[in-house]
């Protein structure tokens, strides 16, 4: 089982390999096999790729909108007619299963390159009467954008980045989670096959160093992280130091609220979408699930049916549906937290192991786990364990679970079941978080902003408001009368 790219780097419209780079392996977390040796980029490989970036932005600018919207749809028609071979390779670098990646990774890449292709020619600004004279805005690109990813979905992340970048007339320097160095490296591929100038998008590799010195290069106009709190911090703070523009999407531990009038199997398939979908290695995810007492005994019944009915096993048999966390090192991490939920004293209601035999033995397996009797103050209900642990709380009135469920410092999203529709919208209203769904959960269209409050970071992905983020005001005031001035 191999996936050795090309090279380690995409720079400028090609492969690039610089054997001086600190070597690492991507290892398929569900045999711990070594499936592609690179190396991390050098400066000479970050200083060239953030120069090629610079020279095809200004290209790329000069470019037609309509005709940049016909290149990203180019690549749009590309990623959906190789979803099949893209897939399998992010299954490999991710060990999400591969009924997951046919359906949410490459494809959502490429819905985020076929939408906002339609909104690149729309940009524009506006006219303002100002009596005799007039003004006037339009929108300009910012420069070279540079890209920081997550290693869960690193095909999404790159596209969604890359979209409403590309479409507003800027390049994209991308450095991809060194857990998932592959799957962006033939996106990269795929743009210059579908027309885009060399440069305007390249994709370096490395560990933090590598998005440390991509951030506070010279030719950097902002910096856009997909990550975790600590390190959005980190990098929002090397950012600010040049004046540059950023986008923080980070991390949450995200409210589900669950009132008794609820429907029990949308509310129970909405939780087990929140938790364990991926793994539970989504950022968006729900993992505080907040339950109206008299429905807390029915809810976690049905959940734990149903949960013991998830399959698990190898990423790429199609009837797979939970594969390992994405290295051995997050394993650890989350059956720490496991036995400090126990510790602390919830309920270990279902799961909580490690599988084994056969694969289970080789891969980094943890079973779908559910504590009962959560409160607030418990670890697993205060700090974001990225894994399939479910924490379920239970609440009393409204006024209760709005209260609980804002008592955290994230803010990333947030989720309500009922049957009331006048309280949901109530309490969507009240809830902090940048996105919250009503009856429905995880669920993020291309359509729709995305992104978080708090110290969930801030700016937008998809979305008509992506753009804003991608783009700068410039006004231009015209005079029409004689000049008056007292001098």
């Amino acid at each position: 089982m191999r996936a050795q790219p090309t090279a380690s780097h995409f720079v400028d419209g090609a492969y690039l390999e610089d054997e001086a780079g600190t070597p690492f392996d991507s290892i398929h977390s569900a045999t711990g096999e070594v499936i592609a040796r690179l190396h991390a980029a050098t400066p000479a490989v970050i200083d060239k790729a953030m120069k090629a970036a610079a020279r095809a932005q200004k290209e790329w600018a000069a470019t037609p909108p309509a005709a940049r919207a016909r290149v990203l749809r180019k690549a749009a028609d590309l990623i959906y007619a190789n979803n099949q071979a893209l897939s399998e390779l992010e299954a490999l670098d991710t060990a999400k299963p591969i009924q997951e990646t046919l359906v949410a990774d490459a494809t959502s890449g490429a819905e985020a390159l076929e939408w906002f292709s339609a909104q690149a020619a729309s940009i524009a600004g506006e006219a303002v009467p100002l009596g005799t004279d007039f003004a006037y805005t339009v929108r300009e690109p910012l420069g070279v954008c540079v890209g920081i990813g997550a290693w869960n979905y690193p095909t999404q992340i790159a596209c969604w980045k890359a979209a409403p970048a590309l479409a507003c007339g800027n390049a994209m320097v991308f450095k991809p989670s060194e857990l998932t160095p592959l799957s962006t490296l033939k996106i990269a591929e795929i743009f210059m096959e579908a027309g885009a100038p060399a440069g305007l998008f390249n994709v370096v590799q490395g560990m933090g160093e590598v998005g440390a010195a991509l951030t506070t290069h010279p030719l950097t106009a902002k910096v856009s992280l997909t990550g975790s709190v600590p390190t959005g911090g980190k990098v929002y703070a090397a950012a600010a130091s040049g004046m540059r523009h950023a986008t923080m999407e980070l991390g949450g531990k995200s409210p589900m609220i669950v009132f008794d009038d609820a429907d029990i199997e949308d509310a129970v398939g909405g939780a087990m979408l929140g938790n364990f979908y991926s793994a539970g290695q989504i950022c968006s995810n729900g993992t505080r699930v907040f339950v109206q007492a008299g429905l807390e005994e029915r809810f976690l019944e049905r959940l734990i049916e149903r949960t013991k009915e998830i399959r698990l096993g190898d990423p790429m048999d199609p009837e797979t549906q939970m594969g390992p966390l994405v290295s051995e090192a997050q394993r650890e991490k989350v059956l720490g937290y496991i036995e400090t939920g126990k510790r602390e004293g919830a309920t270990l209601a279902h799961g909580g192991g490690v599988p084994s035999g056969g694969l289970f033995d080789k891969g980094a397996f943890v079973e779908p786990t559910i504590f009962s009797d959560v409160t607030d103050e418990m670890t697993i209900a205060r700090e974001e364990i990225f894994g399939p642990v479910l924490s379920l709380l239970t609440f009393e009135t409204e006024e209760e679970a709005v209260e609980r469920a804002n008592a955290t410092p994230f803010g990333l999203a947030a989720g309500v079941f009922t049957g009331d529709i006048t309280r949901a919208h109530r309490v969507a209203g009240a809830l902090e978080a940048g996105i919250c769904w009503i009856n429905a959960y995880n669920l993020t269209p291309v359509e729709a902003p995305f992104g978080g409050v708090k110290q969930s970071g801030f700016g937008r992905e998809n979305g008509r408001a992506a753009m804003e983020f991608y783009s700068q005001l410039k006004t231009i005031h015209v005079g029409l009368a004689p000049v008056d001035s007292p001098y």
